[in-house]
């Protein structure tokens, strides 16, 4: 089985990831903060677009010492490889995200050179094409991916039929405007998902587990309890 890709989203019932404005939409409580970091102990790399960090600033941790020790003893490091989709590389390098104790990668899609890694990054990863994408994280031994967004990486993603998992939290909350999750005139394959989990986090949050039709053999990796 080749890498799995989990995309992990807090978002309003109708679906926004942001007020009409823009910006940080703050969405999620304490109850999704640790199904964040349950995702991330699971994952060995996890994927946000540069968009999405330039406005956030930073990156999600793991803090839950359990969580952490659990990872220790794996034999794996405190957090999972940040890996910054950009075609570019420009990001400040005073975001806080680079004073954050994790390694964190440039993910360069398309026909990018990258002979020339900004410092902040540990190194390059070219891809030239999304296709590629799993067997670029296979060969780094990265098979559990968690996608952080935004919109436009899990439109990608999407698009290019390369996400496994959905894990989305519904916020009480009507936002309006158009940063949806998904954006709009997007072609995205027809694939038909199925349900695996859904249950109340306490103050009005629910949390939604889908895996697509096709991944829904039985799994080595237990869902996050």
């Amino acid at each position: 089985m080749g890498p799995r890709l989990r995309l992990l989203l807090a978002v309003s019932l109708d679906g926004r990831l942001a007020p009409p404005q823009g910006g940080a939409a703050k969405l999620g409580g304490p109850a999704d903060r640790r199904v964040l970091e349950e995702c991330l102990a699971w994952a060995d790399a996890c994927l946000v677009g540069a968009g999405t960090l330039r406005v956030h600033g930073s990156t999600c941790l793991i803090h839950g010492e359990d969580l952490l020790q659990q990872r220790r003893r794996q034999q794996r490091p405190d957090q999972p490889h940040l890996l910054v989709v950009s075609r570019h590389g420009r990001l400040d390098g005073a975001l806080p995200v680079f004073q954050q104790p994790l390694a964190c990668w440039w993910l360069a899609p398309g026909q990018v050179r990258v002979d020339r890694v900004p410092p902040r990054f540990r190194g390059a990863i070219p891809l030239p094409h999304w296709q590629a994408l799993p067997r670029t994280m296979a060969r780094r031994g990265w098979r559990r991916l968690v996608v952080l967004g935004g919109a436009q990486l899990a439109t990608t993603l999407a698009a290019h039929d390369l996400l496994h998992e959905l894990h989305i939290t519904l916020c009480p909350q009507l936002l309006g405007g158009g940063h949806l999750w998904l954006q709009d005139r997007a072609l995205i394959p027809p694939n038909l998902w199925r349900p695996v989990e859904s249950r109340s986090l306490g103050s009005g949050e629910w949390l939604c587990r889908w895996r697509r039709q096709s991944e829904c053999d039985p799994s080595p990796d237990p869902p996050p309890s």
